[in-house]
């Protein structure tokens, strides 16, 4: 059975045969490139902007697209379904870019979003630590106060657009003594004095996803740069993470619904013992029950999203969504690969991308050990 997606509507599905056209052209056949280099074109983001790719839920008046989420969430859904890997649209677009808009001052706001919304300006989020992992509250990056100005020393690992970004929404202590109400959100301009971009971190996989540690060392950024009240920065985290999360159940769903489907048609041609893999019962059933999980992921994607597009999602229910996305794709993964056999474990095969790919949408966006203490508070 095939699930009747009623959750979008026509000017979505338009939007949709752009993205996977977009997706085609110019990520499709660079991959490999992209891959080896670790990150992808410059180029390929102003195409995006000039697409209307990034940015879709943005004001117009900014350069956005002026959409609902149900336009970033056919960005995401499509580059699922093509297997584009590093073109971190989402982390720009849906992630990042709202703190801007929504706790920017409309100076700030006329300043960075139109390069944002253009792909000129790439943003990232820094708040993983060394050895802080998923407690933002433990942060060790401050943000000290000197007149008009904060002079900011620490450092930052695991940072998606690490390399590419020229803006980066730093998570650091303003009042090192306050815990979490010492916290705020600070921009800073990668080409600032005292911004040093290390090495470019080897992940298992992700390849062409460009992912670095930061460091800050005495970085005067104007105090006008903050977004947001100063001590606010853990609340408006925490206000913006339920997206985030939600935005890896929107791909999880996919991602399963396309890799279910190449490993139909591997199986169906592929032969042992004088028959195809698929005749033996093991097959089947095995594929069965991916089906099942597959619908039932989708399903319940589906209602999360008319409730998201709704602005109706709760960050209980964000944290259900990513908890049960991720953890279900990565069981399916893991059977999939086994019916490809040897074949299964050659990076050629999307199953076995997908393998190295997909892991850590069990850690980021926060832990599935951090959605499960979420989840039990409501229980």
């Amino acid at each position: 059975m095939q699930v009747e997606r009623s959750v979008y509507r026509e000017d979505h599905e338009t939007f949709r045969t752009t993205v996977r056209r977009f997706l085609e052209r110019e990520c499709v056949p660079h991959q490999a490139e992209w891959d080896r280099d670790g990150q992808v074109s410059r180029e390929v983001w102003l195409k995006a902007g000039r697409e209307g790719l990034l940015c879709t839920t943005l004001p117009t008046e900014y350069g956005g697209g002026g959409g609902d989420f149900g336009h970033a969430a056919i960005v995401a859904e499509e580059i699922a379904h093509a297997g584009v890997g590093g073109l971190s649209i989402g982390l720009h677009s849906d992630i990042v870019a709202p703190y801007i808009n929504r706790l920017g001052t409309e100076a700030q706001k006329q300043k960075w979003l139109p390069g944002i919304c253009r792909g000129e300006q790439i943003l990232a989020v820094a708040i993983t630590e060394p050895g802080g992992g998923s407690d933002v509250k433990s942060l060790r990056t401050t943000a000290i106060r000197d007149g008009d100005d904060y002079i900011i020393n620490g450092s930052k690992t695991f940072i998606s657009n690490g390399f590419l970004s020229n803006l980066v929404v730093v998570v650091c202590k303003t009042d090192p003594a306050a815990g979490a109400k010492g916290v705020s959100l600070v921009v800073v301009e990668t080409d600032r004095a005292g911004f040093r971009r290390g090495r470019k971190l080897d992940k298992v996989g992700m390849r062409a996803q460009d992912t670095a540690e930061l460091f800050f060392d005495n970085i005067r950024v104007p105090v006008a740069n903050r977004l947001g009240e100063e001590g606010k920065g853990f609340a408006y985290l925490m206000q913006e993470l339920p997206q985030e999360r939600f935005m890896i159940a929107v791909s999880a769903a996919t991602k399963l619904e396309r890799l279910l489907q190449q490993t139909l048609e591997y199986v169906k041609d592929r032969r042992a013992f004088d028959q195809t893999v698929w005749d033996f019962q093991n097959t089947k059933f095995k594929l069965a029950d991916i089906k099942a999980q597959s619908v039932a992921l989708r399903t319940m994607v589906d209602y999360y999203l008319a409730a998201h597009m709704s602005r109706r999602l709760t960050v209980e229910e964000a944290a259900i969504a990513k908890l049960f996305a991720t953890e279900t794709l990565w069981k399916c993964i893991d059977d999939m690969v086994q019916l490809h056999g040897g074949y299964g474990y050659m990076l050629e095969y999307p199953i076995a991308r997908a393998f190295v790919d997909m892991r850590v949408s069990r850690i980021y966006g926060g832990t599935s050990e951090v959605m499960r203490d979420l989840i039990s508070r409501k229980l």
